[in-house]
Order: structure tokens, then C-alpha cells, then sequence
């Protein structure tokens, strides 16, 4: 009746493709990762799109949903987006249940671009909490990556809207301040000082934002947009920028208006 794809967004061509036979055309797919394919720069449901075909079936189901949470059946919100509005009710007729309360949103460039960019900012958010910048920084981090992140989503087609909501906002703050956010985590052994080998290998799942961080800055290349916490992180990650210069940097860029 559905298919559900969880594979993590840098391996889910290989993984399509070698499905791609076996999925019947008229099943609709939901996709719940968060990233976009480096290379490429495509959203998870283009990838499918590209590998399978049939974009008009396609969904997504994002928001702020820690996976042990859910587990513990803990309550939880969360957004099915779809262009078709009826495929999107129907995921959120599928997910809803007395712990998971499902919205639904026809904006699914923005679903997906804020669930893949607010996983960066999750590494700079852990990043201040390991070198203890502190609650006033990770304040400004937030307001200011979700600043960042909306003006990309904007530049791309997106509707503004959709960043102030469950998958925008919602999951951002989520994901910087849960103990067991993945990409937050790794953030925080690289202030403390691990390379990015070391913080990866001490993460036993996937850190899409590592990935991610690399496609956002050709997007904002390509799309003419600033994206300085975007920008930093991404020095500190894969230019042996120190992370007390990038956070030097970042506070004495030029004044401006918020």
C-alpha cells in the first residue's frame, strides 16, 4: 500500500536503484530522510524521482521526531508533505495515531530543505555546547541559522511559511538541543577538540548534516545566498578551520540590521 524510505540520503541511488524493479508504479512512496545528494544537490524525493520515476506519488514525512521518542511512544507532531493533497492526507491518515499528531503541508521543497539544513546548524549548536560558548550563543545560532536557512528555501521556491512551522522551526530546535540528536552530538566532539574522523567514528548511525553542509554551500553558491553560520561550519569541518576563528569570524562580520 506504501512504501517507506528510510535510507540515508548519500545512499539511497544505489539502494533505488537496485529496487527499482520491484516497485509496483501506482504505490506511493513517503520518504523520511533529511539531506541533499551531494553532487547532485537533489532533495531525497528528486533522487527517487530520478531513479524510479513517478514524482506525483511521491511524499515526505518530516518534523521534530527524535527516533527514541517514538519508540517510547512519547507525543510527537510531524508533517506529510505532498504536491498532490490527497496522497498527503492519506500518509497523514497512515502515521497518525494517539502519540503522533501528522499535519499536512503541499510545500515539499521546503519540508525537505529545512529538514536537511537544520541538521548543520544542529552541528554548529553542538559545537557551541563543546566549547562552551553558551545558552545566549545558541540562542543567536538559532535565530540566525533559521534566518539563513529560510533565505535558501526562499531562493529555491519555497514558501516562508513552511520554516516557521514543525519542520522548519520545530525540528531545528529539536535537533540543536536534544542529547541524542546525532549531527548535534558529533558537533560537540568537534569543539572539544576530536577531528572530523574521530567525531564520525564515535557515531554509531549516520550524520546526514556532515554531508549536507557540503551541498548547502554549492546551493548557496549557485542561488547567490549568504550563509555564514552555514559557511563556518563547513570551514571547521573540511578546511581545519579552528573553531574559535570561526566563531571569531562569525561576531565580527559587519553590522547590519536583523
Amino acid at each position: 500500500d506504501l512504501v517507506v524510505s528510510a535510507v540515508p540520503c548519500q545512499y539511497m541511488r544505489s539502494v533505488w536503484t537496485r529496487l527499482q524493479d520491484h516497485v509496483p508504479a501506482e504505490v506511493p512512496i513517503v520518504s523520511v530522510a533529511k539531506g541533499i545528494e551531494n553532487e547532485t544537490l537533489l532533495r531525497p524525493t528528486q533522487v527517487i524521482a530520478d531513479v524510479v520515476g513517478g514524482a506525483e506519488r511521491l511524499a515526505v514525512l518530516s518534523g521534530p521526531t527524535i527516533a527514541d521518542e517514538l519508540a517510547r511512544e512519547l507525543p510527537a507532531t510531524a508533517c506529510a508533505a505532498a504536491e498532490d493533497e490527497s496522497l498527503a492526507a492519506g500518509v497523514q491518515r497512515t502515521f497518525t495515531c494517539p502519540w503522533l499528531r501528522v499535519y499536512t503541508n503541499v510545500d515539499v521543497v521546503g519540508v525537505e530543505l529545512a529538514g536537511a539544513m537544520k541538521n548543520v546548524i544542529a552541528i554548529a549548536a553542538g559545537i557551541i555546547d563543546g566549547v562552551g560558548a553558551g545558552d545566549n550563543a545558541k540562542a543567536a545560532l538559532l535565530a540566525r541559522g533559521l534566518a539563513e536557512i529560510t533565505r535558501l528555501g526562499l531562493a529555491m521556491g519555497a514558501q516562508e511559511s513552511t520554516f516557521a512551522g514543525l519542520t522548519g522551526l520545530g525540528d531545528l530546535v529539536t535537533t540543536c538541543i536534544s542529547p541524542k540528536g546525532r549531527n548535534r552530538s558529533f558537533g560537540e566532539r568537534i569543539g572539544r577538540g576530536q577531528s572530523l574522523e574521530e567525531a564520525r567514528s564515535a557515531t554509531d548511525s549516520v550524520v546526514e548534516g556532515i554531508s549536507t553542509a557540503k551541498s548547502v554551500v554549492e546551493l548557496a553558491a549557485r542561488y547567490h545566498v549568504e550563509m555564514p553560520i552555514t559557511r563556518a561550519v563547513y570551514d571547521v569541518l573540511f578546511e581545519s578551520k579552528p573553531v574559535r576563528t570561526a566563531i571569531e569570524e562569525l561576531m565580527s562580520r559587519r553590522l547590519r540590521a536583523e
